[in-house]
């Protein structure tokens, strides 16, 4: 008789991949209803069952092994898939309009996935997508005029709770043929004076005493993408996806590290609400985002 290998609880991949991501257990346990000690227990039992070490305690907290890495790209798409299995049969029907609201930077990383699999879901839903800065998305969302919203993390006030979604650096961009960042002060291509990237790229350059001035300011990445292309200034953006003609800057290139940036969702109570977060927070742990955290 052949011997079937036990499967593993969808449970203890979903915790893997918030300490994976989120690189520390407490954080985990929180997204999870969990204690520590039983995340830590999880993780030490998903160890066991496979027989390989998933996780390494660095200066930066926990980071996946090269079996974690595997793992953790495989256990995303496993737990879509979980997720929309059961969602599917247990979800109401959702009908109307529900509004969503986002920066432009996440709306074609992430929202095209999600939206089509919500509106194959809930085909009788109707779903407005307002692209704002963070800042103004928050005030909307304040007022009653969005449903539901991504913003970046930092941005939210307190007595608004928000649920952490994606976590990684934030990185220099600049244009792939011209030297632009070797300029002083260096011309910044940046959104307005409320956004979350922009006080991240100041302070950074005001730590490490690099003299710098604010050459150009929209509100899009799209916009601040056309003008560093044009060789008149330097951005700051995620390490996903780039257009041709820009390039990631660091430390080899005289650039101050940059912290790392969080998603965070905000949602007014409703079932429509909730069954587009839902199917946001599936898109974003289907999403792989080894690339941009390794980056």
């Amino acid at each position: 008789m052949m011997n079937i290998p036990p499967g593993i609880d969808p449970d203890l991949l979903r915790s893997f991949v918030l300490v994976a991501e989120g690189g520390s257990v407490t954080r985990a346990a929180l997204r999870v209803g969990r204690t520590q000690s039983a995340v830590s227990m999880q993780m030490r039992r998903l160890e066991e069952m496979l027989g390989q070490a998933l996780l390494l305690r660095g200066s930066r907290g926990l980071s996946p092994t090269p079996h974690g890495l595997w793992l953790l790209d495989r256990a995303r798409r496993l737990l879509a898939m979980h997720d929309e299995i059961v969602n599917n049969f247990r979800a109401p029907e959702i009908t109307g309009q529900i509004r969503l609201g986002s920066p432009d930077d996440y709306a074609l990383l992430w929202l095209p996935e999600i939206l089509a699999g919500f509106a194959e879901a809930h085909p009788a839903a109707e779903v407005e997508v307002v692209c704002l800065p963070s800042s103004e998305l928050l005030r909307c969302y304040d007022k009653g005029e969005l449903d539901i919203t991504l913003i970046s993390g930092g941005t939210e006030q307190p007595g608004l709770p928000s649920e952490s979604l994606w976590r990684g650096p934030l990185r220099w961009v600049g244009s792939a043929t011209r030297p632009v960042h070797l300029l002083r002060p260096l011309p910044l291509v940046l959104s307005n004076t409320g956004c979350t990237w922009r006080v991240a790229a100041t302070r950074a350059l005001e730590r490490e005493g690099v003299p710098w001035r604010m050459a150009y300011s929209s509100a899009s990445q799209t916009g601040t993408h056309a003008v560093v292309l044009a060789g008149l200034g330097v951005t700051v953006g995620l390490s996903i996806a780039l257009p041709p003609g820009l390039r990631l800057l660091g430390k080899e290139e005289g650039m101050p590290e940059l912290p790392d940036l969080e998603i965070a969702l905000l949602r007014h109570p409703g079932a429509a609400a909730e069954a587009l977060a839902d199917h946001i927070r599936r898109g974003f742990i289907a999403r792989p985002n080894t690339a941009a955290r390794a980056a």
